[in-house]
């Protein structure tokens, strides 16, 4: 995987490296990676798709919610590898299980996509519209269509169990981490954001501040 420069995510970058609210802070990091591999990828590759077949070899279990449907198919495999590779590049000091990863990862609509970013990123946009006359959900919208075409990308969501989250920081409130990927292209753009609380070095709690806004922001909502 190669790190790829593009000047329309370094500008979204710049905003979202610190967006202050006050009692919180708004974090985001948008990162393209070209999929062909580069370094110590092959071998992780190599690693993780024997991972994949070894479990498929040793496994008898049919539920539906087990792994196997999905890791048998060989361009499943892939896709896995590419997003794991990623966040390998992104966490290099962190060791991800091919087989355990693949229930972090949803398939998402941009929908609902666009859905978790209107109600979360309300504030950061307001931020951004003061200083752009471009909403920042549209700048963010052409800058991923620009690097990996959004038409052709599938987009999958990583929700780890907390201790399973090597992006996790101190004070998180929330956080969601997003992938755009383009097949034809080999390209993947990699889209975390988070909340962090300001207030956690004064003895707060950040999981109950989060309990208590979550139901706040979806308070009368039909999701």
């Amino acid at each position: 995987m190669k790190y790829l420069e593009y000047t329309p995510l370094d500008q979204i970058n710049d905003f979202l490296s610190h967006v202050n609210l006050g009692e919180r802070t708004i974090k985001g990091c948008l990162e393209a990676y070209s999929c062909k591999h580069t370094g110590t990828d092959k071998k992780l590759s190599i690693s993780l798709e024997t991972e994949i077949l070894d479990y498929l070899g040793k496994s008898s279990d049919t539920d539906s919610s087990s792994p196997v449907e999905y890791l048998s198919c060989r361009s499943s495999r892939k896709t896995l590898i590419y997003l794991l590779l990623t966040l390998n590049h992104m966490y290099p000091d962190y060791d991800f299980s091919a087989v355990k990863a693949h229930q972090f990862f949803t398939e998402e609509s941009w929908d609902n996509f666009k859905q978790i970013f209107d109600v979360y990123m309300l504030e950061a946009s307001k931020e951004w519209l003061a200083e752009s006359e471009s909403p920042l959900l549209e700048t963010l919208y052409k800058a991923l269509d620009e690097v990996v075409k959004l038409a052709e990308s599938e987009i999958y969501s990583y929700s780890p169990e907390p201790e399973a989250d090597p992006f996790l920081e101190r004070g998180a409130i929330w956080s969601y981490h997003f992938f755009f990927y383009n097949r034809k292209l080999r390209r993947v753009v990699s889209f975390r954001f988070s909340c962090l609380s300001n207030l956690v070095d004064e003895g707060l709690v950040a999981n109950e501040l989060s309990y208590e806004e979550d139901e706040e922001i979806f308070d009368g909502m039909d999701i």
